[in-house]
């Protein structure tokens, strides 16, 4: 379940701003805040199964935009592929230009989720 968590909260950094505010703002506390169901209907001023069939139609579409636009897979390849490369450079020590190593650095720092 975690791991679902997890993926909800990357998807909705991707695509949240392109989500209705309501939907976005209900699995924002649903996901982020760990607000509960009923929680999250006496805040909004709707029913508890409003506000989970607004998280499954949300975590859908959430999914259907990743399935089709990619951006979090993209961007999680070129995060591994930056820190890869700056690897490489750091193993080789001496034989790679300083400044190609600090623009590696600074795409993986650029990429990086931290």
């Amino acid at each position: 379940m975690f791991e679902k968590n997890l993926e909800i909260g990357y998807l909705l950094d991707f695509y949240g701003d392109i989500l209705p505010e309501r939907r976005r703002d209900i699995l924002d506390l649903y996901y982020n805040d760990d607000l509960s169901l009923s929680e999250i209907a006496e805040q909004m001023g709707i029913t508890r199964q409003a506000v989970r069939d607004s998280i499954k139609k949300t975590e859908q579409e959430l999914f259907f935009y990743e399935d089709k636009l990619g951006l979090r897979r993209r961007f999680t390849e070129a995060e591994t592929r930056a820190e890869t490369a700056l690897a490489l450079c750091r193993a080789a020590s001496g034989a790679v230009p300083p400044a190609l190593a600090e623009e590696l650095e600074a795409i993986r720092r650029a990429v990086s989720m931290d």
